[in-house]
């Protein structure tokens, strides 16, 4: 795989290096609330599609409002 490539599935454990930001404590959170991006189990580890969390990521923009509008 070269650095250009992303993984498919990456381990709640291991997302912040993906994502930086992203704790693995809130996804856990958001899971246990039925939140969050979709998430797939394999034994004890919970892992996620990495076009999840970034579609997931995409639906939660921050609206700000523009200063420049303001000064009028």
């Amino acid at each position: 795989m070269t650095t250009d490539q992303k993984p498919l599935f990456v381990s709640r454990t291991e997302v912040d290096k993906l994502f930086q930001g992203l704790n693995r404590k809130t996804l856990a959170n958001l899971l246990s609330e039925g939140r969050g991006p979709r998430a797939y189990k394999n034994g004890r580890k919970v892992f996620y599609k990495v076009a999840d969390i970034e579609a997931w990521l995409t639906q939660r923009p921050v609206l700000t409002v523009d200063r420049g509008s303001e000064a009028k």
